[in-house]
């Protein structure tokens, strides 16, 4: 009876002991079951000459890799190695390989890759992972042709680019351009393309460039030639006064958290001038990227003609430096990227163009703002206003009433502060005024272009 007793209790402790071991296997992180996960789009396209990167990663810690190529017919080890310990994740660069085992015209290949981690489970391999990429192999770079475009372009100023583009893959299409980057949108028919260029005053030297680049990374790159034009804009020195500081400059700090507490008056001045006039064009900035990814069948702007027998009061592209007391006591700097004009007091602005309102409301130093986008990145601003006669959202007409000329901001007298910017680059009001202009620079570079899309 002792001896049966001792069996069973014997036995009991070896289920328990196997009891405990399973748990332990099944709870310990040692012997955690999640698998490697493999980064990667399941289809690539390939060039070939540049690398093909995967990322790999696991939360115990990554063990062994193994790449395999086939080309349907052969198969080939293209990598393969195991990770110092620790290492929880690893990007794997992949490039075309030497050996003559592939077809080197084969335009379909496979990648498997395999990975697995540090974990004691499977008996101590640890667990598991595959992955089968497709490749698609594309050396063919994208198809690049230049229709029409604008014949010269000034510092400060507008063009407009018509051209075709196209490829099978085509992922990413731009006009690069003084350090920005330009937006095409599709026009009339498939593989056409507009897009509107700004050349910042602030910069002497501008070229522009069409630059396509397909899903395998190939790129084009065409030239666009211009005609450039640089051109002078105005340096002024403006005294800072005690009443300016203490009148519309405290006012604005004043109604800002962020510069309310600011006493000394040159601080407060800076604060104003240059800190928030920063963040109220970083708004306008942002809000006038904005491109149209629709179809464009056709774009005709109006001269801009926002205020009736509307005076020049100071131009765009100004220089400002401000001084207090002496003009040896430089004490803040500004530019002015605007065209003001003035009237009457509280007079009425009108939209030349139709557009929809971006933006209606209080912006900083520009005081009550609406904005206007008019298609094709080109954006309107109204700065100052005393009042305003539309909301965000609302669909304008050519010649609908928008707001009243005002002082609002940081403007010392009744006017109108005019912006026009192309995907967020000021650019020179002037231009725009000018029929002329618009004709030789906008119109008839349509003209030209859909000449050749419509076969006429």
């Amino acid at each position: 009876m002792a001896n049966r007793n001792s069996g069973l209790i014997a036995g009991g402790l070896i289920v328990l002991a196997l009891l405990g071991g399973a748990g332990y296997i099944y709870t310990a992180p040692e012997f955690e079951r999640t698998a490697p996960v493999i980064h990667s789009e399941e289809h690539i396209y390939w060039n070939r000459s540049e690398a093909i990167k995967i990322n790999l990663s696991d939360d115990t810690g990554l063990r062994h890799f193994e790449l395999v190529m086939s080309d349907g017919q052969n198969s080939l080890i293209v990598g393969q190695g195991d990770f110092d310990e620790g290492v929880k994740e690893q990007t794997l660069s992949l490039k075309y390989p030497q050996s003559k085992t592939l077809n080197p015209k084969a335009t379909q290949l496979t990648l498997k890759v395999t990975a697995s981690d540090k974990s004691f489970w499977e008996f101590l391999q640890g667990n598991k992972s595959e992955k089968v990429l497709n490749i698609t192999v594309d050396s063919m770079r994208p198809d690049v042709n230049l229709l029409a475009h604008s014949y010269s372009m000034t510092q400060g100023g507008s063009a407009l680019v018509v051209f075709q583009a196209n490829d099978e893959k085509l992922d990413s299409l731009s006009i690069e351009a003084a350090g920005n980057t330009f937006k095409a949108q599709p026009y009339k028919k498939e593989g056409y393309y507009a897009t509107l260029i700004a050349w910042p005053f602030d910069k002497q030297d501008f070229s522009a460039r069409i630059v396509a680049i397909d899903a395998a990374k190939n790129r084009r790159i065409v030239e666009v030639p211009l005609y450039l034009k640089n051109h002078h804009y105005k340096i002024s020195h403006i005294e800072a006064t005690d009443k300016f500081i203490d009148g519309k400059i405290t006012d604005l700090a004043s109604a800002n958290p962020e510069f309310a507490t600011i006493n000394n008056k040159i601080e407060k001045l800076k604060a104003v001038n240059e800190t928030m006039r920063l963040s109220n064009e970083k708004l306008i900035h942002d809000l006038s990227r904005k491109v149209s990814s629709d179809l464009l069948q056709s774009w005709k702007i109006n001269h801009f003609y926002p205020l009736k027998n509307g005076k020049k009061v100071a131009s765009y592209g100004d220089e400002r430096h401000y001084y207090y007391e002496n003009k040896g006591n430089e004490v803040s700097l500004s530019y002015h990227v605007g065209y003001d004009l003035a009237s009457t007091k509280m007079a009425l602005i009108k939209t030349s163009n139709a557009g929809k309102v971006v933006f209606a409301g209080d912006n900083g130093i520009y005081g009550n703002m609406p904005m206007i986008d008019h298609g094709l990145g080109l954006y309107s601003l109204y700065g100052h206003c005393s009042q305003l006669l539309v909301n965000e959202g609302d669909e304008v007409k050519a010649g609908d009433d928008i707001a009243n000329t005002g002082v609002t901001g940081l403007a010392l007298g009744d006017h109108l502060h005019f912006g026009l910017l192309v995907q967020g680059v000021e650019v020179r009001p002037v231009e725009w005024f000018d029929k002329e202009w618009i004709r030789k620079n906008i119109d008839n570079v349509f003209a030209a272009a859909d000449k050749i899309i419509d076969g006429k």
